[in-house]
């Protein structure tokens, strides 16, 4: 299979093959057409599987030869800045010959230069969701032209206490129009926000929910809290190690890790929210070029970031919501490479591990590094931690599975159940 038989317009695929990519991804293949016809489409597959791609490419070719106008007529709403600019660089990549206006808006930086590139016209608009609704609030855009929005990572709009400016920005939107919407679980504000935007929508899922790439090996190593900082230092002094990213859970964990690997002698930055914009721009630049060898970054940068060649995902700490250790492990082994997943576990953390291997099916490996250790106690308990059949998830919780009360979309390769 390849574009051109998915129907992508000739001067879409030229860009395709220059950026180095001849065969569409499962998710590409399946999602491209529904797109192409116009449909509605909630999407789910593993992280680092193309899903970018998935939605801008038939987007773009919607776009291409239109009519020109001061309004945008596609959108795409992400969480997080990096995300937004990594999706703003990837239509002008993909859209390189089609003469196609876009802007990325974004918080953390001025209004004013975004304020003017609004204003001058633009075709596709790529948006953080609080600085949309700054940009609405004072006039500066108007969505009464969109004909595609797209809502990526919806599920992680609505962790970050998005869902009233994702509300606002839907009421903004004109209709019809087309509603594509990418995400992992459903929360039920998140669902019922999107049976009122979408119509007879395709459902496309090309693996089930919440599993990692089978081509990132995983492994835990058991290690005392204040032990995990000198055994981190151990594991990046390893030959294998390149490009590594470190995740942690605070902002202030970020610093203090990023500082004691300077002393070690690597060549450190640390992403998190307390950073400016230009600072985290610099340093994911800097990550992405070779110049920083090890990033430090809660997850702000768990979702949706493709950095080439990174070998190695170390979480320092083990996050508390279980599918972000998959969206995690994905910055690796993407692109069809093969990579390293590490999680330093201490034994406080015995629940979280437990959370993460019944979301995942199954037992990670655990193997203890010498001169690292846990005390018996703790040890025993943390080898004899219950594993409860999939989809038995702690609390309840708010969260649930593409699974319910869906119709079956037609064409082959799309199934009731659309998960991750």
């Amino acid at each position: 299979m390849t574009f051109d038989s998915l129907g992508v317009h000739p001067d879409i695929v030229r860009a395709v093959r220059a950026a180095g990519y001849t065969t569409p991804t499962p998710v590409q293949a399946q999602a491209i057409p529904a797109v192409l016809e116009g449909r509605d489409l909630i999407a789910c597959a593993q992280t680092g599987t193309g899903k970018t791609a998935a939605f801008l490419l038939p987007t773009l070719q919607r776009l291409a030869g239109g009519r020109k106008s001061r309004r945008p007529r596609a959108l795409v709403v992400t969480p997080t800045r990096e995300l937004a600019a990594q999706i703003g660089d990837m239509v002008n990549r993909y859209g390189a010959h089609l003469g196609l206006r876009s802007a990325v808006v974004v918080g953390g930086v001025g209004m004013e230069p975004q304020t003017r590139r609004l204003r001058r016209g633009l075709d596709i608009l790529v948006a953080t969701p609080g600085r949309l609704i700054d940009h609405l609030g004072r006039g500066n855009v108007q969505l009464s032209g969109i004909e595609v929005v797209v809502f990526d990572e919806a599920d992680r709009m609505y962790d970050m206490g998005f869902l009233p400016a994702i509300r606002q920005i839907v009421a903004a939107l004109p209709s019809p129009r087309q509603s594509l919407f990418f995400s992992a679980t459903m929360p039920d504000e998140i669902e019922a926000l999107i049976r009122r935007s979408t119509n007879d929508p395709a459902l496309v899922e090309v693996a089930r929910r919440a599993a990692p790439a089978d081509a990132v090996r995983q492994v835990v190593h058991p290690v005392e809290a204040s032990q995990k900082k000198e055994l981190l230092k151990r594991l990046l002094e390893r030959p294998d190690v390149g490009q590594t990213l470190v995740f942690t859970r605070t902002k202030a964990r970020a610093n203090q890790v990023a500082r004691r690997l300077e002393r070690s002698g690597r060549r450190v930055a640390a992403i998190h929210g307390n950073k400016s914009q230009s600072a985290r721009t610099r340093a994911l630049n800097g990550f992405r070029s070779g110049r920083i060898d090890t990033l430090i970054a809660t997850d702000i940068a768990a979702r949706g970031l493709d950095v080439e060649g990174v070998t190695h995902v170390v979480n320092f700490d083990l996050p508390h919501v279980p599918e972000d250790y998959v969206h995690r492990i994905g910055r690796t082994a993407r692109a069809g490479r093969s990579g390293d997943a590490i999680s330093l576990a201490a034994p406080e953390e015995r629940a979280q591990l437990s959370a993460i291997e019944r979301l995942v099916g199954s037992a990670i490996r655990i193997e203890a590094v010498e001169g690292f250790s846990v005390s018996p106690t703790a040890g025993a308990k943390t080898a004899a931690r219950p594993h409860r059949p999939r989809g038995s998830r702690p609390g309840g919780g708010k969260d649930k599975p593409w699974a319910r009360n869906r119709r079956r979309a037609g064409g082959s390769g799309q199934r009731r159940q659309a998960t991750r």
